[in-house]
């Protein structure tokens, strides 16, 4: 049921005949990422937070989309997209879990892009992943197995992903082989 006072927009009319370059705050937040990216082009430092969004794969987001419906990956997401557009000299160490979750391969992409720029900057990354397009990109495995549950848990092997290849009671190996075949 639409608020009968607002109208749906969460503001009183008075906030709402507030306007900015046309639009007003409810006009504003629901624009998504990527159209927000035009509206604030002649604001550097707005533009500089809605571009570290966009291109982690967040631009299908609007900006007035509540938290609570965000799902992990996105709220992960929007973390990462923070951390790569402060400038921190410090080095850090990223922890992610499942990032690639209900993820398309083009955001997958992007996310990989991500993690080469906070690379870049002098940050170690550690992602728990069972996505083998990440596995395939990273530096170091550690295989946990042979299988999961109770029947998982033991370091199987560890090594860079042509090594993890070669293990021949890892899973993750097995696909590894085909995966890494196809490139050779």
């Amino acid at each position: 049921i639409r608020c009968e006072a607002c109208n749906g927009h969460r503001y009183t009319p008075d906030v709402l005949d507030v306007h900015y370059k046309g639009k007003n705050i409810f006009e504003v937040l629901e624009m998504t990422i990527t159209e927000s990216l035009t509206f604030f082009a002649d604001a550097p430092k707005v533009e500089k937070k809605l571009t570290a969004l966009a291109e982690v794969g967040l631009g299908y987001l609007r900006l007035g989309q509540p938290a609570t419906t965000l799902s992990g990956g996105e709220a992960q997401r929007i973390k990462l997209a923070a951390h790569l557009a402060e400038k921190n000299s410090k080095h850090l160490l990223y922890i992610f879990d499942e990032p690639t979750t209900g993820l398309h391969f083009h955001d997958i992409a992007k996310l990989l892009e991500c993690f080469d720029r906070l690379l870049e900057k002098g940050h170690s990354l550690i992602v728990i992943e069972h996505n083998l397009d990440v596995i395939k990109c990273a530096d170091h495995i550690i295989d946990l197995g042979p299988g999961g549950g109770g029947e998982g848990g033991r370091l199987l092997t560890s090594g860079t992903p042509e090594k993890i290849a070669t293990h021949d009671k890892s899973h993750t190996g097995e696909f590894l082989r085909d995966i890494l075949s196809d490139f050779s």
